[in-house]
């Protein structure tokens, strides 16, 4: 299922994994919140303060839609988006905590008024890459990506399989443009062909 088409569909997803990350983080301490993540530079409160702007972020983008306004993620972009988790990821863990619940609960009822609507003018970009009513998806890979990032048990194993359905493909799509040299993507190309095994060198650049 192409998620990015199906917005009702992808954000009943997002909602139940934002209910699973917020039942994760509800007990962090500050040492737990100041703790690295798996993401290099970044704690644990960057992650979740990224998460927090992340889901405003998406909010306005679907806000604006509802009243016919093609609204950006961000309105001063990227350095906006650098500065606030940088000053957001220093609280206190009771503070960290309660900011993405806030947003996510936010989140969800625009998600509830967009669809009451039927997802509308989902054709706006933004200044992005993909239309408003894809936002529930991207928000999903957002969710499911960085709570594995956070580094507090949960794993790719426990994807939803709705989530990797759509979104494997879309990653593997990319993987030309994230390996370094000529022979990585031969090597590569070889293993997805079932031509050989993947060479122990071969690596992907971060997404």
């Amino acid at each position: 299922m192409d998620l990015e088409s199906n917005p009702d569909r992808a954000s009943q997803l997002c909602s139940d994994g934002q209910a699973r990350l917020l039942r994760r983080v509800a007990q962090l301490s500050n040492t737990d919140v100041q703790a690295p993540s798996l993401l290099p530079g970044w704690t644990v409160g960057h992650v979740l303060t990224h998460l927090a702007r992340n889901a405003d972020a998406h909010a306005r983008r679907l806000s604006g839609s509802l009243r016919g306004h093609d609204a950006p993620k961000y309105a001063h972009g990227q350095e906006q988006r650098r500065r606030e988790i940088e000053d957001g990821a220093v609280r206190q863990a009771e503070e960290i905590i309660a900011d993405p619940r806030s947003s996510l609960s936010n989140l969800e009822e625009v998600f509830a008024q967009c669809a009451a609507a039927g997802w509308p003018n989902g054709h706006f970009l933004g200044g992005g890459d993909y239309g408003v009513a894809a936002c529930p998806a991207h928000r999903l890979r957002e969710v499911e990506m960085h709570h594995v990032d956070l580094g507090l048990g949960y794993t790719s194993l426990d994807w939803p399989d709705e989530y990797v359905a759509w979104d494997l493909p879309v990653l593997l799509a990319t993987a030309a443009d994230r390996l370094g040299t000529s022979r990585e993507r031969r090597l590569f190309m070889a293993w997805l062909a079932g031509r050989g095994p993947l060479g122990v060198e071969t690596t992907l650049a971060a997404w």
